[in-house]
């Protein structure tokens, strides 16, 4: 996991003090409580270093330590934090969307968000499920549209609610007929918010900014170049592994989050040799096939989290300020760059993995450019 020596040291000496008070005779699991209790009597048996030292928090590292040794030995009993009664709702709800609709896992996600909102608002206002009728459905919209929903996800929101409250008829759980009133506002044809990212030149100005010998920067240029270049979500940066590269082949296959499908795409020679450098001078030797990891200890897999942090950040260090600074935003910005190198709709949608070309012809709204040359034909003497 990339600990320096010390840390090893440190870590080694009070893994042999935990293992003189918890019993591992035994193949039970140990518990926090166990831990506490071994933590309380090796308190006391070092009492006199606390006088001699003046250490006031004495055992600070006992149960931190054991806690990672015991997980490592798979002999630690996780504490099970004690769930909402509506979380058993939420996974049959889950279940029913995976195994009956057979739903992608990024839209069961999202609908889990919303309806876990929802309960939890229920819950919070004492609110039983099978007394729920379509006034407390109306003020839950009202309650969140004062906090700053917009009207596209109160749309989203009913369309969820609906779903969800037919699960719930089916199984007893509720009012019948409340899914077939629940009303959310009018969308209009294309009334989505415009996809925005930066501009093609503020994306090169990062890309030189992060080409230096530094080792984060190094990981995060090959990072940036997938999201810029190929058009990638963050989850499908998270996602790749080794083996995802074919360096004879020169072709990456990326698995799309949505389809759940490999898609290869050929190695852009500039992308090859910034990973093929992470490779060879950043990443660390360790257990994990995942491509991209952390600088530094613990040496784990970035997760999509992390990776609008990495972009984020060095949005912000380089003094740039798009409206969106995300991972997301380098996908929008790849779109409009590809529209304004003249790819058609359907070539900028397989590029992405879009499945339909209505998430494709947003990206015409952008091209200003254009529009602005239609404003400016000559007609002639037409009219």
């Amino acid at each position: 996991l990339g600990a320096s020596r010390l840390t090893l040291v440190g870590d080694a000496s009070w893994t042999l003090e935990i293992a003189r008070w918890i019993d591992l005779s035994s193949d039970h699991r140990i518990t926090i409580q166990e831990l506490e209790a071994a933590r309380t009597n090796w308190q006391r048996e070092q009492a006199h270093l606390r006088r001699i030292l003046r250490w006031r928090n004495l055992g600070t590292q006992f149960i931190p330590v054991a806690k990672r040794w015991l997980r490592f030995l798979g002999r630690f009993e996780e504490p099970k934090p004690e769930a909402p009664a509506f979380e058993a709702l939420i996974e049959d709800y889950a279940a029913a969307m995976r195994e009956e609709r057979n739903l992608a896992s990024a839209t069961i996600c999202g609908r889990r968000k919303l309806t876990r909102v929802f309960l939890r608002w229920l819950d919070e206002r004492h609110l039983p499920l099978e007394r729920v009728s379509i006034r407390d459905i109306d003020a839950f919209h009202l309650c969140k549209r004062k906090q700053g929903w917009t009207r596209i996800t109160m749309a989203d929101s009913a369309h969820i609610l609906r779903t969800f409250f037919r699960h719930a008829e089916a199984r007893g759980w509720c009012r019948p007929g409340i899914s077939t009133v629940i009303d959310g506002p009018r969308i209009y044809h294309d009334e989505a918010p415009l996809a925005r990212g930066p501009a093609w030149e503020e994306v090169q100005g990062l890309l030189a900014y992060l080409n230096t010998d530094h080792p984060s920067d190094i990981r995060d240029r090959a990072i940036v170049m997938l999201l810029a270049i190929y058009g990638v979500r963050a989850k499908e940066v998270s996602q790749l592994r080794l083996d995802d590269l074919d360096w004879e082949q020169e072709t990456i296959s990326i698995t799309r989050a949505k389809r759940g499908r490999p898609q290869p795409f050929p190695l852009v020679r500039e992308v090859g040799d910034a990973i093929l450098r992470y490779l060879r001078e950043v990443r660390p030797r360790c257990q994990y096939r995942q491509l991209f990891l952390t600088c530094h200890m613990p040496i784990v897999p970035l997760t999509p989290g992390a990776l609008y942090m990495v972009v984020r950040t060095n949005f912000d260090d380089l003094g740039i300020a798009p409206r969106h600074r995300g991972p997301h935003s380098l996908r929008h910005a790849c779109a409009t760059h590809l529209m304004k190198e003249g790819f058609s709709l359907k070539e900028i949608g397989d590029h992405l993995g879009h499945h339909r070309s209505d998430s494709t012809r947003v990206y015409a709204r952008v091209d200003l450019d254009a529009l602005r040359e239609v404003g400016n034909f000559d007609l002639g003497g037409v009219l």
